[in-house]
């Protein structure tokens, strides 16, 4: 392994450690309806803005389903 594979592979693992998974969390979905709503989101991830929970929320209910957060995370809205 070369030395910047060895940096490049440290990064991406305190980086993976940095940023919290979302997908199918039950500590972010405080109310356990299987769904997230804005503030349970923003308590996980404060810097989301309203504009990207607004695009997230394809179905246009104010929460955030399974379907949802993976479409999310699939096209780099969310962190993985």
């Amino acid at each position: 392994m070369t030395n910047s594979s060895k940096v490049f592979a440290s990064v991406a693992t305190l980086f993976a450690l940095a940023v919290p998974a979302i997908a199918q969390d039950a500590a972010i979905d405080i109310n356990g309806d299987g769904m997230y709503s804005y503030a349970e989101l923003r308590a996980a991830l404060p810097d989301i803005s309203e504009d990207t929970f607004g695009i997230l929320d394809t179905s246009g209910d104010g929460l955030l389903s399974a379907d949802e957060i993976n479409a999310g995370t699939a096209a780099g809205l969310l962190p993985s």
